[in-house]
């Protein structure tokens, strides 16, 4: 459970706590409805792929437990909310004081016929959130006891694992069987989304920390060029080209932010143009790296669409990243195309070394 505060300079704590949350209960006051922490914490909420929202409107005894109070909070919520993805939202009248509509019932607003808060969280269903279709298994480590025995450790992100299922490695596109599943507990039939398991193959295939086993016939993105909704966590702005520690799941890589596509006012919802991003602002860039990486639209897979970024002299995490989109034109299948990204990178430096006043458009225009 995490509890975050509503001010806008802790836009950051919002999207840390929700990155692993599955429903968020929104807080309103009734004296005084929708507020902008209201949106801003729906949007971020949205943004982090949450589906199920709570809306609690308290301090209903301070209103008279009015019915036309909680009906309009409710209308201007759902109107708001259309510009949003989430698929399950719920309302419901409280005054947490007394405990009216908590656990028990409210005698005081008989007029409510819906769930309290207590059966809301107990019976929402969350099960059918997780991505069973698309395996994902990034590799967190090589178990090589000895020299009958070659493991692939890591928890599996997504998609069911079963023995005999026909696989790719990637980003090295090497193919094979799973031989079996392991555990301390012993082989399992099938793995789920969430288990930690031990994955053996048929075939004596070169596989290695920060790679990824998936199924052949459902795969994801590799590429070292995206488009993600970065949050960003640190008082030194977002500026384009300048180099990080990139993260995306298990695999650790450097790169650039190429370019902010926009800004996003988080109570608006208005797209600004800019040239940097500040503290606990989220906007749209793209983002270059050295070398290939594999990842799926952060929508399909808040685990392989995830990525941090870190700061290279202090090793401290100073921004969060959803990835939206790869981002075609160099494609990432041969090892030409990964020394063409690199020296995309290198090139970015020398252009922002010699000519400072040139900004990001025109560096991304040249290179293309």
């Amino acid at each position: 459970i995490a509890d975050t505060p509503g001010h806008e300079q802790y836009t950051r704590n919002m999207a840390t706590g929700a990155s692993t949350c599955q429903l968020a209960v929104i807080l309103i006051d009734a004296r005084y409805g929708m507020q902008t922490q209201t949106r801003r914490h729906s949007f971020i909420a949205s943004l982090l792929g949450i589906k199920h929202i709570i809306v609690a409107i308290n301090k209903m005894d301070l209103m008279d437990f009015s019915e036309q109070v909680f009906n309009d909070i409710r209308k201007a919520y759902s109107e708001f909310a259309r510009e949003l993805e989430i698929e399950d939202i719920h309302f419901v009248p409280m005054s947490a004081l007394n405990g009216d509509n908590v656990v028990n019932r409210s005698e005081n607003m008989s007029w409510y016929q819906g769930s309290t808060m207590m059966e809301l969280l107990e019976n929402i269903e969350i099960g059918k959130d997780a991505n069973t279709e698309d395996a994902r298994f990034p590799v967190q480590y090589v178990n090589r006891p000895n020299l009958n025995f070659r493991g692939y450790c890591g928890t599996l992100s997504a998609g069911i694992l079963k023995p005999g299922d026909e696989i790719t490695v990637l980003p090295s596109g090497r193919e094979s069987k799973v031989k079996a599943l392991v555990t301390y507990d012993g082989e399992l039939d099938h793995a789920v989304p969430g288990e930690s398991i031990t994955v053996t193959l048929q075939d004596e295939v070169d596989v290695s920390r920060g790679d990824m086993i998936v199924h052949r016939d459902h795969q994801p993105h590799v590429s070292s060029r995206f488009k993600a909704m970065v949050v960003w966590m640190t008082e030194q702005p977002l500026v384009a080209n300048k180099q990080f520690n990139i993260k995306v799941g298990v695999s650790d890589s450097t790169g650039v932010m190429t370019q902010i596509d926009h800004q996003i006012d988080v109570n608006t919802l208005a797209h600004n143009v800019v040239t940097e991003l500040k503290l606990n602002e989220i906007g749209l860039c793209e983002f270059s790296l050295n070398k290939p990486v594999v990842f799926d639209a952060y929508k399909r897979n808040r685990t392989t669409g995830a990525f941090i970024i870190i700061d290279r002299l202090t090793n401290v995490t100073i921004g969060a990243g959803m990835i939206t989109e790869a981002i075609s034109g160099i494609t990432n299948d041969t090892a030409t195309s990964t020394d063409i990204t690199a020296f995309e990178v290198e090139l970015n430096a020398l252009i922002r070394k010699h000519f400072p006043h040139w900004d990001a458009k025109d560096i991304s225009d040249l290179l293309k």
